[in-house]
């Protein structure tokens, strides 16, 4: 199995900023499981920011408020592109 670190900022908008994040990130974790990527949630500090990172690189980035929330990230067009720079970096 691949892993893969995703690192996770705050959302501005929650009170539980790290809970709401998580939910955000869940199609992303869907898409990545199903080509056989082990995905470790990593919190950081800077606010609405989505990194994935492979081998130590940071391949994919984006505003966590652009990702779908909640699914099975299918047709989230940040999903797709996030799993192509995944399966670049390999």
């Amino acid at each position: 199995m691949r892993r893969s670190s995703c690192a996770m900022g705050p959302t501005a908008q929650s009170a539980c900023p790290w809970s709401t994040a998580a939910f955000r990130l869940e199609g992303l974790q869907v898409v990545l499981a199903k080509d056989g990527h082990h995905v470790i949630l990593e919190k950081i500090e800077e606010r609405n920011l989505v990194e994935l990172v492979v081998n130590e690189e940071v391949v994919f980035h984006c505003n966590i408020n652009d990702l779908e929330f909640g699914g099975d990230g299918d047709l989230d067009p940040l999903c797709a592109a996030a799993r192509i720079a995944v399966l670049n970096a390999y």
